[in-house]
Order: structure tokens, then C-alpha cells, then sequence
């Protein structure tokens, strides 16, 4: 019989705090609460008309509060901008309504225009009980709805004074001081971060830094040229082809500007288009029966001989059209839409700081919200220290890396979370006997022979590694890049078999470039059309190949084909080894906002053996941005089956690590799928009910560490791998830590927050701590540590590989293409 699905009530309480590794302090990016109101906030409710943009809205909102003090009781309220206001005790009214003029801004001189006028209706919601928030901090009380009310209030108190100064996105400000130009019009700002978080006893507030693109101000004639990538201004004077003129009308619609051709009388417009024809050629109504064009116009009225008189005009309302040279970029835009390939790198070359850097451009964040002087948090009665925390933190211990019986090094205990494959063979080396190369360059561009000798030193480095390769001559196939991919990738295919006079294995591809779109069409056809794996490799790598990028190749080859690199000695890992046991890795990814029609897609990666080493995937597409994985109980199924007939045994326990969950959907997520794990293994049997433990893995967090002596920095500059913090910054009493796995490269390492929702195994903090950071060293694609466990990385790659298995169809609908049977077992994914 089916058991009834059960409710969780709590989530895990923390077992005590974490014992094991060298016990270090770390400074971290957040700041103490040092006192909390003591009285009780009035939440009410704003209501202002005509609806107006954010920034508006808080113009109003302080003229309002200023001129009428007396109904607000001498108080200073803060707003959200939107609807939200707090008050540090009750006004004389719970619901009133007032009338806020607000004069008009760039009147020409000598006129007068009348005020705009809005209506603020307030009314008042709920008293807030900060007992409540006291009792939660001190685990004494759950996170009740005042809990959460009054941490918002809290994110709102900090925030109300500086959006008032600078451009504010949800709880980051942006200030162009240092600002950097990305190509095609647009600047990097540096922001900041702030949120109110609670942890054991107070309450702190994370500061963090951030990023974002705005448009560039200034003459549009000047935006316009670096959206064409002219060398400058003077590029324009021969006017725009059609193409130019989609490209610049696309990109600056909407775009708010002010006209600069008359003194004292700088109007504002919003941008709807382009005309179709040049200044000089379009022509308009003067309200009298005649027209003239735009070019005479600006002569006769203005004096002003238009330098670009071949451009078009921007269109500002209907009938109204201003030269584009009269225009300027209004600051303080962001752009909203996606950044190119070269903006995206830009944009993550300013964000990337070293952790000194980045520390002090906190501080510097710091010292600009000033919490000390702040006259609001004053009047709340709250006090935030200046200073970025210091908290106790372990660097847990490095585990043993085991290699194949027969290397001349077959045990290894890395140093700085990195190591190398030297001297080392991979645990279980498959053979590769059946496969061809299909080259996406003609022989000019690539010729043979240095296809073969790229092949030859790949040969043997991957015998080295401990891979048998006894066909060492695959065929060599060529392609066009633009051609037929799927006929291509047949014709290899049976090239491959014809050869060896075997079932082809593998498809090595050369590709001629990183372009996505060649990529994506070569796993989709291997993966989902033929069943076969596909390595591609970038031709820039065939002359002269380096050992170590063999190497990493090598690697990825061996689990496509079924192969294990290595694995970690069972008493580094006992919860595995001691019972059968499978790890479960669970990941959901939206399609980017905007793209209301593409799916989400839901994956699993769930380990097949004692060793934690190798997995098995399963995919499904999703209605998009739909967080709960819909077929969860099915797919675990699958995987469950998987590991039966891999190793004869059924699971005995499971561990399932979630990523991709926000805190709000945590309860939600739970109680879906942790039913949907249960079902799964009572559609198996009705008796089979194994130990479940549910772990959240978070990355998309702002908590950051910053290394306080030499002996615990690695080469980055980052704390070392194996950092753990479950003090000082964690949750007040539920079952929470942050693990920095891996050594950094490049910028501030972000270590990954886990936090246990459901315990049926009974971990302490120290036994699931361990195990994390332990498994983190056995990622089949490289010799290091990773940053997240494996599972959850795997399955990351496998909803990123599922985004490139649809395809549209002519029509618009999109086809989803199922991974073929005989590649589900292997990580064709890796």
C-alpha cells in the first residue's frame, strides 16, 4: 500500500558546529547589527498616483514626508519606492490621503509651468513584533511572517537614504565613479550590494560588490558611431545603409533623451524610432498648410547648419522628429537587454577583483553608506558597525586521490587543490579501437599531416594515461563547417565502423573556431540522432600539441567511453563505501527572461558505484521557469535502476544535492520532491524505503571570505581549499555551511553555500562536511578540486547540454531531442 505523502514542519536543527581541520579566522563582507530597534514598526501601505517610474515615486514621497510632519508625528518613514513604508512609531492616522506638488524640472526662462500634482493615499497594515525576530535570533522561535517583515523593513532602513542619491536596482546601488566603457555605446558601473541577513543572536548586513551595464550619456551622435564601430563622429556624415539603420534603431528605442538646441529649454523625449528618410528629406507640417523639411527648419528657426544632414531623425511622437545631432543621452539608463560575447567579457573583466581588491572597494562601499551618520537608522534606533566581520573558519583536510595499481605514483594527496596526471594512470582506462576524425577545415587551412601528428601525440598520451588504444590511425574525414552537419557526422560514423569493423565509439571533431552554433549541432546529431560520442578540439590546438591539453582530452574521452580517471580511498569517504549508497545531484535551468516559449530544463546525475566516480544522467524538458522538477519521481527511478544494474545492489541510503533553489522556494521544493524520492522507491517495491537526506547547494549568494595571514592564502591570493565556516555568519539554528572546495585562478573565489532541509542519515556537521569537500576532488574533467560537489556540476552540464539538443523548427516550434539509450550510462555529458 502507498504511504500517505507527509508534511515537513522544520528543517533540520544544526548538530553542533564542525570540529574537524585547522581552525583559522577569516574577514568576510558582512557587518554586525551592533544595536536593533527596540520598539515595534508600523508597516503601511503607499499608494501614489498617477503611477510614475521608482525614482519618481521617492521624489514624491520625501516632499510628502517633509510637508507633513505634523500627521507623521515628527518621524522620518522610509519607502520602497514602491508600495512598502516603515515608520518607527504610529502616525496620528491609520489611513489618510495627501496631495504632493512637485514643480516641473528644465521650464525655459521666463515661463511658468503649472506643478504636477499626485495623490499619496497611506494605510496602515500591521504592527510589527520585533519579540518575535529577538526570539528567532536566539533559537527560541521559528521564521514567523513579523520575522520576515521585520528584516525587510530592516533591507529598506539601509537602502532608503542612498536611493535617493544614486541609480538603485533591487538591493544594489550603481555609481559611475571609475565607471569603464564596454564596445558598442554602453559602460561598466560599479555597484554595490546590501542585504539584511539573520545569523545566531543578531543580525548582520552583507555588503558586496556589483556590477551592471548603463548606457553611455552624451551627444547620441557620439553612441550612435560606437554602435557602428566607427573610429568616430565624422564616419556618420555619409549616412547609415540598411542595415546600420535596423542596428541603431533597435538599439536606442525607448532610449531617453534631451534636445540641446535651445538655450535654457532642455526637454526630455523617449525615443520611438527613426524616420525612413534623411533630415534633409523629411518633411513636416509648420501648422500653417505648408511643410519644409527638418534640415531648413533648424537653419531658419535655430540658425543651426545641421553637420549630418544624411542621417535620419530620431522620431519623439508622432509628427515630432528631432535631428539626431540636437540629441543627448540622458544618464543613468541601464541597459536591460543581453550583452554581446565581447560585452560579456568586458563586463566580467571589471568585475573580476583580486580579494585584496575587492576588500577594499567593500570598504570603500562601506564608507559610502556611512550607516554611523545615517539620520534614519538613527531614528530606528539601529546601529551598523563600519567594519567587515571576522569569523572563526577550518581548512578542512586534504583527502587521497587513488590512480590505477600499476602507476609509478598511484596514490596522491594534492596540494593547493591541484595536481597533475604525471606518472599516473587513470583508475579504468577504456579502449578505444572503433573511431575517425572529422575535420571542419579543408586541407589548406589544416593539412593531413598535422592532423596526424596532433593524432600521434594524442595516441600516446592517452596510452601513457593508461587508455588502450590499438587503432592508432582512425580515418580522416573533411567537412564543411557551413554544410550538412548531420550528413557529415553519418558519413565519420561510417567511416569509423567500416575501419575497425566495429560499433563506432567516438567521433573526434576539429573545429575551426568557438562558435557556438557548429558546437551545438555536432552534440545534437551524436548525442540524440546517431548515439554516439563526440570530442570536439579546436584546430588552434593540432600543431604543436602540448601534453597537458592531450591530457585534459584524455580524460574527457575515458568516462565518454566508460572509462573511471580515480577515486578516493574508501576512508575518505565511509558514508559510500560503507553501505551501498547513491549521491544524487539535481539542477533546474530557466531560459533567459524574455523567452516566454523556451522550456526549463530539470537533470539528475546519479553516482553508480562504491567509488562516487561514475554517474549516469537523465534530462527532461519542462514548462519554462517552472522550479519544481516535474518528473522527479521517474527519473530517480531511472537512476535507481541504473545503480541496481550496475552493481547488483539497490541503494541503501540517498543523498540528494539540489542546486539552483532560492531560500523563499525552499519549503515548496522540499515537500514536492522529497514525495517525488519516496514514490520513486515504492514504485520499486512497496517495502523499499531508504534513508533520505535533502541538501540545497547555493552559489548565487554574496557571501565572500578574505584570507587574514600568508600561511592561509593560496597563489590567488583566496583562503585554501577545504575553507568551512558554520560560525558567525550562518544560519541562527538550522543546519547550514559555506565550503570553499577550490583553489582559485582568477578574481575572489565564492564558496558554495549547502544547507540541509531534511536528515534522515543522521550527519553531524563534521561527517557531511568532510564528505563534500572530499568528493569535490573526484571531477572526471580535470586534476583539480571544483567548487560545487560533483553531482550538482554534472548536472549543470547536462541541462546546458540539453539547451543545445533542441532545435526549431521552420514554423517556430522547438523539437526536443532524447539522449539515445546506448550513451544514458556513460557521461557523454563530460
Amino acid at each position: 500500500m502507498e504511504e500517505a505523502a507527509f508534511q515537513i514542519t522544520q528543517y533540520v536543527r544544526r548538530p553542533g558546529t564542525g570540529r574537524e581541520g585547522r581552525v583559522v579566522r577569516v574577514r568576510t563582507n558582512f557587518s554586525e547589527v551592533i544595536t536593533m530597534p527596540e520598539t515595534n514598526i508600523s508597516h503601511y501601505d503607499v499608494t501614489i498616483t498617477p503611477k510614475v517610474p521608482q525614482r519618481l515615486n521617492r521624489k514624491i514621497f520625501n516632499r510628502f514626508v517633509e510637508e507633513n510632519q505634523r500627521e507623521l508625528r515628527n518621524t522620518r518613514p522610509v519607502f520602497d519606492g514602491q508600495s512598502n513604508m516603515f515608520a518607527f512609531r504610529k502616525l496620528q492616522s491609520d489611513a489618510s490621503t495627501f496631495d504632493v506638488e512637485l514643480a516641473e524640472e528644465n521650464v525655459p526662462v521666463g515661463r511658468t509651468r503649472p506643478p504636477r500634482r499626485f495623490t499619496v493615499r497611506i494605510r496602515k497594515t500591521r504592527e510589527i513584533i520585533l519579540e518575535e525576530l529577538f526570539q528567532f535570533l536566539n533559537a527560541r522561535g521559528s521564521m514567523t511572517e513579523n520575522c520576515n517583515m521585520a528584516i525587510m523593513a530592516m533591507d529598506i532602513l539601509i537602502s532608503h537614504k542612498i536611493a535617493a542619491i544614486y541609480p538603485t536596482v533591487r538591493r544594489s546601488f550603481y555609481t559611475n565613479q571609475g565607471a569603464r566603457p564596454l564596445s558598442g555605446g554602453l559602460e561598466a558601473w560599479q555597484g554595490y550590494y546590501q542585504s539584511a541577513r539573520p545569523t545566531r543572536g543578531k543580525m548582520l548586513i552583507n555588503v558586496d560588490l556589483s556590477v551592471t551595464a548603463f548606457y553611455e550619456s552624451g551627444p547620441l551622435t557620439q553612441m550612435i558611431a560606437k554602435i557602428l564601430g566607427f573610429r568616430s563622429t565624422d564616419d556618420l556624415r555619409r549616412g547609415f545603409s540598411e542595415g546600420d539603420h535596423h542596428k541603431v534603431e533597435d538599439f536606442i528605442r525607448n532610449l531617453r533623451i534631451r534636445d540641446n538646441h535651445r538655450t535654457g529649454n532642455r526637454r526630455k523625449f523617449k525615443i520611438e524610432g527613426l524616420t525612413r528618410t534623411p533630415v534633409s528629406n523629411t518633411m513636416f507640417d509648420r501648422g500653417d498648410g505648408s511643410n519644409i523639411d527638418v534640415g531648413s527648419y533648424f537653419q531658419n528657426q535655430y540658425n543651426r547648419r545641421l553637420l549630418y544632414p544624411f542621417l535620419p531623425c530620431v522620431v519623439v511622437r508622432r509628427n515630432q522628429y528631432l535631428p539626431i545631432e540636437v540629441c543627448d543621452v540622458i544618464p543613468e539608463q541601464r541597459y536591460m537587454r543581453k550583452l554581446n560575447r565581447r560585452q560579456t567579457d568586458d563586463m566580467m573583466n571589471f568585475a573580476r577583483q583580486n580579494p585584496n581588491t575587492r576588500a577594499n572597494k567593500i570598504q570603500d562601499g562601506l564608507n559610502i553608506l556611512n550607516y554611523r551618520d545615517n539620520e534614519f537608522l538613527q531614528d530606528f534606533g539601529m546601529r551598523i558597525s563600519n567594519e567587515m566581520a571576522v569569523v572563526e573558519a577550518r581548512v578542512l583536510p586534504t583527502p587521497t586521490i587513488q590512480y590505477h595499481p600499476t602507476s609509478r605514483e598511484n596514490r596522491v594527496r594534492p596540494r593547493d587543490g591541484a595536481w597533475n596526471l604525471r606518472d599516473k594512470k587513470v583508475a579504468a582506462g577504456a579502449t578505444l579501437g572503433s573511431w575517425s576524425v572529422l575535420a571542419f577545415l579543408n586541407e589548406r587551412e589544416l593539412p593531413d599531416n598535422i592532423i596526424e601528428g596532433f593524432l600521434r601525440e594524442f595516441a600516446v598520451t592517452c596510452q601513457d594515461t593508461g587508455m588502450n588504444i590499438p587503432n592508432r590511425r582512425p580515418p580522416i574525414c573533411r567537412e564543411n563547417p557551413i554544410g550538412n552537419t548531420e550528413e557529415s557526422l553519418k558519413k565519420a560514423w561510417l567511416r569509423a565502423g567500416n575501419n575497425a569493423k566495429a560499433q563506432p565509439q567516438l567521433i573526434l571533431c576539429i573545429l575551426p573556431n568557438t562558435g557556438q552554433e557548429l558546437y551545438a549541432a555536432i552534440k545534437r546529431i551524436g548525442e540524440t540522432v546517431i548515439g554516439v560520442a563526440t570530442q570536439c578540439v579546436q584546430s588552434v590546438h593540432m600543431g604543436r600539441p602540448k601534453k597537458q591539453y592531450c591530457a585534459n582530452v584524455c580524460l574527457k574521452v575515458n568516462v565518454k567511453l566508460g572509462g573511471m580517471n580515480s577515486f578516493l580511498i574508501p576512508e575518505h569517504i565511509p558514508f559510500i563505501t560503507e553501505k551501498p549508497t547513491i549521491l544524487i545531484g539535481a539542477d533546474v535551468s530557466h531560459p533567459p527572461p524574455g523567452e516566454t516559449d523556451k522550456p526549463s530544463f530539470a537533470a539528475l546525475c546519479g553516482s553508480m558505484d562504491a567509488r562516487a566516480s561514475r554517474y549516469a544522467a537523465t534530462i527532461r524538458a519542462q514548462t519554462g521557469r517552472f522550479e519544481i522538477i516535474a518528473d522527479l519521481a521517474n527519473m530517480v527511478k531511472e537512476l535507481l535502476k541504473a545503480f541496481y544494474q550496475t552493481c547488483g545492489r539497490k541503494p541503501g541510503r540517498i543523498l540528494f544535492y539540489r542546486d539552483g533553489v532560492s531560500e523563499s522556494q525552499f519549503r515548496h521544493v522540499l515537500q514536492n520532491e522529497i514525495n517525488a524520492v519516496r514514490a520513486a522507491c515504492q514504485a520499486l517495491e512497496p517495502n523499499y524505503r531508504p534513508p533520505i537526506t535533502f541538501v540545497v547547494v547555493q552559489k548565487r549568494h554574496h557571501a565572500r571570505f578574505f584570507p587574514m595571514d600568508r600561511q592561509n592564502t593560496d597563489r590567488s591570493g583566496n583562503c585554501l581549499p577545504g575553507t568551512v565556516v558554520d560560525v558567525g555568519i550562518t544560519h541562527p539554528f538550522e543546519f547550514d555551511f559555506y565550503l570553499q572546495s577550490h583553489a582559485g585562478l582568477l578574481g575572489t573565489s565564492r564558496p558554495a553555500h549547502y544547507h540541509v532541509l531534511f536528515d534522515e542519515n543522521g550527519f553531524n556537521a563534521d561527517s557531511l562536511q568532510t564528505l563534500s569537500y572530499n568528493l569535490c576532488y573526484v571531477y572526471a574533467r580535470c586534476t583539480r578540486s571544483v567548487s560545487l560537489v560533483p553531482p550538482v556540476y554534472y548536472a549543470h552540464l547536462v541541462t546546458n547540454r540539453a539547451k543545445l539538443h533542441m532545435l526549431s523548427e521552420p514554423g517556430g516550434a522547438t523539437t526536443f531531442g532524447v539522449v539515445k539509450q546506448e550513451l544514458q550510462r556513460v557521461m557523454y555529458f563530460a
